[in-house]
């Protein structure tokens, strides 16, 4: 019997990381890797990062093996300054599909989303640091979180269940920022950004269709973040010809009201929704909803009173009096400061876009 028969058959070399694919000619193959990532859904979340293989050689370079795909929001959630990078995995022959522009993507059963946080300028000596990778993976009756604390010598991370603090004093700009770093607690706290009080459901948040419809580098390669994992395998090629998308609101070029919304949608929306924490509050942040300056506040009375304010909670062309500006302004009171979890510091940037905001009225 010929080789390209074999394989046809479903051959599989034992210890090998490929497994071959035929074409119509029955001696022509393409080798395709196999994933070296292990997700047990009896057994997780494992004890130790490594024990995912997620990615090769030294666990801190974060390189990631063959079915570990990087991706990144267009605008994204405000930690203190920390820097980001978001993998996902799936199992082999799955995919995800499109719901809306609106709503996360479908992942099947089985998935993990990887979101490191890390800082490169670490003081005295501009070190880079990685604190916590956090994990949501897909089991059949939903999603579950998994921490992952990482340890002084950058070697491996280790499951976490409670929070942690560490002190940490950054070089951002020209600005020495000394501050206290916490990680969640996972049986609290990532609920209350990403669980629905109605639903009870746990769901991701950055993986919408809105929010990875722009390009991102791929080594030599850039494109189109959907296009990417359409040709990758992991998302089912049903997409409509256009996609309402946010955009980058650090990106002074573009327009103020694209800007103030995507702004909105990364750091405020996963609270202030149906079914978000914060629900209860005359607010809607979600891209979608804020093509209604109301939605955002504007002209609107708050639920809380503040001392020396009118009770608006966006006041038109007044930062003074807009008690929203004074939430994402504080880092000191923190029954009003908001968000209400993952800020410690200003986030300077953000707070200079909404005054430009509510001045623009």
């Amino acid at each position: 019997m010929k080789l390209g028969r074999l394989i046809r058959i479903g051959l599989l070399f034992i210890g090998s990381q490929y497994f071959f694919s035929c074409s119509s000619q029955e001696d022509n193959y393409v080798a395709v890797p196999e994933s070296p990532v292990v997700c047990d859904l009896t057994q997780v979340p494992y004890a130790k990062l490594s024990d995912y293989h997620f990615f090769e050689g030294e666990l801190k370079n974060l390189q990631p093996v063959y079915g570990v795909l990087p991706y990144k929001p267009a605008s994204e959630l405000f930690t203190d300054y920390a820097l980001k990078k978001r993998f996902v995995w799936m199992p082999k022959n799955t995919k995800a599909t499109y719901v809306s522009d609106a709503d996360i993507l479908e992942l099947p059963e089985g998935s993990v989303l990887i979101k490191v946080f890390y800082y490169d300028t670490v003081l005295p000596n501009l070190t880079t640091q990685i604190i916590e990778t956090r994990l949501m993976i897909r089991k059949a009756d939903g999603w579950i979180f998994a921490e992952y604390i990482w340890n002084p010598d950058q070697s491996d991370a280790l499951l976490e269940t409670v929070s942690t603090t560490r002190s940490l004093s950054i070089q951002q700009g020209n600005e020495v920022l000394n501050f206290t770093y916490r990680t969640p607690n996972t049986t609290m706290e990532c609920n209350r950004c990403h669980g629905n009080i109605v639903t009870l459901k746990k769901n991701p948040i950055g993986i919408k269709p809105q929010n990875l419809n722009w390009n991102y580098p791929y080594g030599a390669e850039t494109t189109n973040q959907l296009s990417k994992w359409i040709s990758y395998g992991y998302l089912e090629n049903n997409l409509p010809n256009s996609i309402s998308s946010i955009i980058n609101y650090n990106d002074t070029s573009q327009n103020l009201d694209l800007r103030i919304r995507s702004y909105f949608d990364a750091n405020c929306a996963h609270c202030h929704k149906d079914g978000g924490e914060a629900q209860i509050h005359p607010l809607r942040m979600e891209f979608k909803d804020t093509t209604d300056p109301e939605n955002m506040g504007v002209g609107v009375a708050a639920l809380h009173q503040l001392p020396g304010y009118n009770g608006r909670i966006v006041q038109p062309n007044n930062v003074g009096q807009s008690i929203l500006h004074y939430r994402v302004n504080t880092t000191t009171d923190l029954f009003y400061i908001m968000p209400a979890i993952g800020r410690s510091v200003k986030h300077k940037e953000g707070v200079q876009l909404v005054e430009d905001w509510i001045n623009s009225f």
